[in-house]
């Protein structure tokens, strides 16, 4: 046997070995979620084809062609009885794409799909595109919402100055997408926008977040919330402001929609990402809140703090010290699947349920903004324990 085939060999059995570890929960649990032990998706499970030369003649080294950085910031969707997620794949090259991976529990045993995603482009090409949420609608199609990054044409001198906006796609079967117009909306630069999975007085509904640049939101920020006509060239004339960024809290610098909402009899579950700074650069962490059923852009309940923060080797990665979460699925039995990255790396996976996330949305004290206030929740708990 070559040295060809044995290196071959042995990356492939590596590969299996690790698509075939269970995933643990951890022993420790805060009772609101049960994270897991290892990362469901990393680099090291993208398929070898897409990485590998397996020709001996032209790759007589067995090295990798292909390389990838990151496996981050995935949307996620239950489809044909799997869990399914769409992950952000960052090549070596700093070029993101989308991939399919599933499983059959939710928590490990992820595969991707033969290929990546084919996505089709606009008559303005994207030079990156990340970050998908998936939203099964009431219409009958699955949306992906994304970012699509371009060079800012306004500053051609500045090498690393970006425009973001929304890019909007939709299929029935995660193969065959059709690209749609980006979003128009009239503030500037979009990330983080998220279909809401039904109508609102006949329109799609849709949370934004406004900024005035690339990186800082400036002087918007916090997340909106728009109607549109159409998907097929959307537009949302009028945005709102459903939930802002406040200061010395978890969300003082900016803050996101993360996937589509769960619907609970309670009303609106939602997940977003918070954004601060630190000495040591910004620190995104997830929270929780809840808005009505009726009106989904008025919020009800909104937990203090941070909901899931980055912990451990969490903490280090190719942007450390963030987690970020664009998808979750909730199942008919009322569990509930959190996907996350840390620290623009890796997946992992939370599991919970829709009946402790309202627990913890409805019950857990909402920020005071003060010390003085924290101490008074406090205080109040032992009162009551006492």
């Amino acid at each position: 046997m070559s040295d060809f085939q044995q290196r071959l060999q042995g990356l492939q059995a590596e590969q299996a070995a690790l698509l075939e570890t269970p995933n643990q929960p951890t022993a420790k649990t805060n009772g609101i979620y049960q994270r897991y032990s290892n990362p469901i998706v990393t680099p090291e499970h993208i398929p070898l084809t897409w990485r590998y030369d397996f020709n001996e003649a032209t790759n007589p080294y067995c090295m990798e062609r292909i390389g990838v950085n990151a496996t981050l910031n995935s949307g996620a969707i239950k489809f044909n009885d799997k869990y399914v997620i769409v992950v952000r794949v960052e090549g070596n090259d700093r070029k993101s794409y989308f991939a399919v991976a599933e499983s059959d529990n939710g928590v490990d045993g992820f595969t991707f799909w033969d290929r990546p995603i084919t996505m089709p482009e606009t008559d303005r090409p994207d030079t990156n595109v990340y970050d998908m949420r998936l939203t099964q609608h009431e219409d009958g199609y699955i949306y992906g919402l994304f970012c699509t990054e371009r060079k800012d044409e306004n500053h051609p001198e500045d090498t690393s100055a970006a425009e973001a906006q929304c890019g909007i796609a939709r299929t029935k079967d995660l193969v065959t997408w059709q690209r749609l117009p980006d979003l128009i909306t009239y503030s500037g630069q979009q990330r983080n926008v998220v279909l809401h999975p039904e109508f609102v007085d006949g329109k799609y509904a849709l949370y934004t977040r406004p900024q005035d640049g690339f990186i800082s939101v400036g002087g918007g920020g916090g997340i909106g919330w728009g109607l549109s006509e159409s998907m097929e060239n959307a537009e949302v004339k009028q945005e709102v402001i459903v939930d802002t960024k406040i200061y010395h809290t978890i969300k003082e610098v900016k803050n996101g929609q993360g996937p589509a909402p769960i619907k609970t009899e309670q009303g609106w579950l939602h997940l977003a990402h918070g954004v601060r700074n630190t000495a040591a650069g910004l620190r995104y962490v997830l929270y929780v809140f809840m808005t009505e059923l009726d009106r989904p852009w008025v919020v009800t309940h909104s937990p203090a703090g941070h909901f899931i923060a980055p912990e451990g080797a969490e903490r280090v990665g190719d942007v450390s010290n963030v987690v970020f979460s664009n998808g979750w699925i909730a199942d008919d039995n009322g569990d509930v699947f959190i996907y996350y990255a840390s620290s623009d790396t890796r997946m992992h996976v939370a599991t919970s349920s829709v009946k402790q996330l309202v627990d913890y949305a409805m019950n857990t004290p909402e920020d005071g903004l003060r010390s003085a206030t924290s101490v008074q929740a406090i205080n109040a708990l032992i009162d009551q324990n006492s």
